[in-house]
């Protein structure tokens, strides 16, 4: 611990022996900060990252200038996906002790591998896009880039909490728990992921069907009864006065004791077999009808996540077939560079190769091929278009206007200071019936060549085209 006046070494005293500034309060406060420092540690040794970065961030606080608390930060950053945080924190650090410091070796680990890099930026890329689908509220693209996204990079835990989170919109209550454990495994206690985790669990949780009973209401047609001994008396609601004789009265009396013992032993049994039959029947439809509605759900489903899977898939042949193409286009300008490296007088096989590289590939290329392009043009480009511009020359004055264009294209594609070659191929595309080429092509002779006389022939050529397509 030096003076942060002098930069003497410090005593055990509070004040420096050098200068004599009071260092009590800076000694507690780079105290503190090696504290924290440590319980940062403590906390990344058992993969609490979010709260190691916390605690670490408080720590350079407190001292700027730790350099241990700072490539820990780094780390910590890189383990939890977040490779630029992590790079910066290491550019500082080696800024502040350029020597003998270990950030230094992860820079170098990261920026030495070119495909790593790429990857990096692949997965900024797409974690950009993938927000601003959320913010356009386009859930299937944003899940797929950040499945991309995860798939480059699968230690990206805000990755898999914005993943997690268009899965817990979308109701896949799987899918979301699936994404917060990932994110768990990485970081064991990062406040978001359980908060997240917490409500899949309440909202995936069942709710119980309340059940209820169903009250029978029994009809009481019967006639009065009551118990007398072992004897049941069966007595009529309304009693007739009968006049007649005995006999009629019993006989009466019997049909309706006969009756009434019928329907209190058969008919309430075949009434209940009837309504358990019913429920029965109405059970097994509820059953069907409830599978039924399953199946449909889970086809539904399948089809959204066939759908989604065949989209990143044509997305990926896309890319492939776009690969494709920017690689034979890097191939032909390595074999072109190569060859004028072994043989720069070899200029027929220098232009085979250059030949097959078109306008479109260059301006869709990286910056690194266009540099190359123009490299190659800056060596090879005048007498390449020059061989171009004379074949091309000779069959425009043969008339054989067709077979012109291509090769006065080439001559000013290879030396954009050729403006002849522009001008015999305006009037190659007059002459052919392209109008519209033919007159790009004078304005590009007018602009690139002013005050010249191809300029003023352009512009005579420019005026006759317009004045004949009006008449």
């Amino acid at each position: 611990m030096v003076c942060y006046q002098c930069g003497r070494r410090l005593s055990e005293n509070d004040f420096c022996t050098g200068c004599g500034a009071d260092v009590s309060l800076y000694k507690k406060i780079l105290s503190a900060s090696n504290r924290l420092y440590n319980v940062g540690l403590e906390k990344a040794t058992v993969r609490d990252l979010s709260g190691a970065a916390a605690v670490l961030r408080q720590s350079l606080k407190c001292n700027k200038n730790n350099i241990e608390a700072r490539n820990l930060l780094g780390l910590v950053y890189f383990e939890m996906g977040e490779v630029v945080a992590a790079l910066s924190e290491w550019v500082i650090s080696k800024n502040i002790r350029p020597q003998k410091n270990i950030a230094d070796d992860y820079i170098t680990m990261i920026q030495t591998n070119q495909s790593r890099l790429d990857t990096i930026n692949q997965t900024i890329k797409k974690y950009n896009q993938a927000l601003a689908y959320c913010c356009q509220d386009s859930k299937d693209l944003a899940i797929i880039q950040l499945k991309k996204v995860l798939s480059y990079n699968p230690k990206f835990v805000r990755a898999h909490q914005l993943l997690a989170l268009l899965y817990i919109s979308t109701e896949d209550w799987e899918g979301a728990k699936s994404e917060l454990l990932k994110c768990s495994e990485i970081d064991t206690n990062n406040t978001i992921t359980l908060r997240y985790l917490q409500e899949v669990n309440n909202l995936a949780m069942p709710e119980e069907a309340v059940k209820g009973g169903v009250a029978r209401k029994k009809s009481s047609r019967e006639a009065i009864r009551y118990q007398s001994g072992n004897e049941t008396i069966i007595q009529p609601g309304k009693t007739r006065d009968l006049k007649g004789a005995s006999a009629l009265f019993n006989m009466g009396l019997g049909v309706v004791i006969g009756l009434a013992i019928a329907c209190s032993l058969i008919l309430p049994a075949q009434i209940q077999k009837v309504k358990a039959e019913t429920e029965d029947k109405a059970r097994l439809v509820s059953e069907e009808m409830d599978t039924k509605t399953a199946t449909i759900d889970e086809l539904e489903q399948n089809v959204n996540v066939l759908t989604a899977e065949n989209e990143r898939l044509a997305a990926e042949v896309a890319e492939y077939e776009e690969a494709e193409s920017n690689t034979a286009a890097v191939d032909n300008l390595l074999m072109a560079s190569s060859l004028y490296l072994q043989n720069p007088e070899d200029l027929e096989g220098i232009a085979s190769y250059m030949d097959m590289i078109t306008l479109e590939e260059i301006a869709q290329s990286s910056a690194a091929f266009a540099d190359l392009y123009e490299s190659m043009l800056g060596a090879v480009g005048q007498p390449l278009g020059a061989i171009c511009y004379e074949a091309g020359h000779a069959d425009y004055r043969a008339g054989e206007y067709d077979k012109a264009i291509p090769n006065l294209l080439k001559a000013f594609q290879y030396d954009r200071e050729n403006g002849e070659a522009l001008l015999y191929l305006a009037n190659s595309y007059r002459e052919t019936g392209e109008t519209d080429k033919a007159k790009e092509a004078y304005a590009q002779v007018i602009e690139l060549f002013p005050d010249t006389e191809k300029a003023n022939r352009a512009d005579s050529y420019l005026a006759e085209i317009s004045t004949s397509g009006n008449g």
